[in-house]
């Protein structure tokens, strides 16, 4: 049974890896890597949640579903995480594997369009958006529209495979702090923390 189970989460896992290198081909731009975040890396960013706030979950660029799965696994219910994906064909595969979540196809770099009718104060945010991949200016206005719907201290958690905080400090109304560098995962990545105001 065991065995069985190993080879499920085997071809799930293939089967993802197929998916989000397709999505690389199509649209590398929007994508930003050929597989997708690894587990530890998803566990260390959904920590963050602080699932006693009873706020929901802002979720950017989940891709096809790993850092959703530790989101949930950390015991936030479905309908409190609300996750923004631009590639349809991964909105579809999400709906499909997390019934219950609210997966929205939209642009994470037009938050009011996107979350139009969803909550507007989240307990945090948590992205796998290839920020790297957009201008500097782009970021920034990100990473502030990101902060608008967090309360002041609440944190925004970001990776980047650079050596280098992808927002750049002193640019905009938020901090900035090194989270954790995480060598098990392809390719090694640094988390990224940014927030607004005093610390929860």
């Amino acid at each position: 049974m065991r065995a069985y189970g190993l080879k499920t989460r085997l071809g799930q896992r293939f089967d993802e890896e197929i998916r989000f290198f397709r999505g690389w081909i199509e649209k590398p731009r929007s994508v930003g890597s050929i597989v997708p975040t690894g587990a530890v890396m998803a566990r260390r960013m959904a920590s963050v949640v602080d699932t006693g706030s009873g706020l929901p979950v802002l979720e950017l660029g989940p891709g096809t579903g790993c850092i959703t799965r530790a989101i949930l696994a950390r015991g936030v219910d479905p309908t409190m995480l609300w996750s923004v994906e631009h590639s349809e064909d991964f909105v579809d595969h999400l709906r499909e594997i997390h019934p219950g979540v609210n997966f929205v196809q939209g642009d994470a770099f037009a938050l009011d369009a996107a979350l139009a009718g969803a909550p507007p104060v989240y307990d945090c945010a948590i992205s796998g958006l290839p920020l790297l991949n957009f201008p500097v200016e782009a970021r920034i206005r990100f990473v502030n529209s990101v902060l608008e719907r967090l309360p002041p201290g609440r944190p925004l958690v970001q990776f980047t495979y650079g050596p280098l905080s992808p927002v750049p400090t002193r640019k905009g109304d938020y901090s900035v702090e090194h989270f954790d560098f995480i060598m098990r995962n392809l390719p090694p990545a640094q988390l990224w923390i940014y927030r607004r105001g005093a610390r929860a």
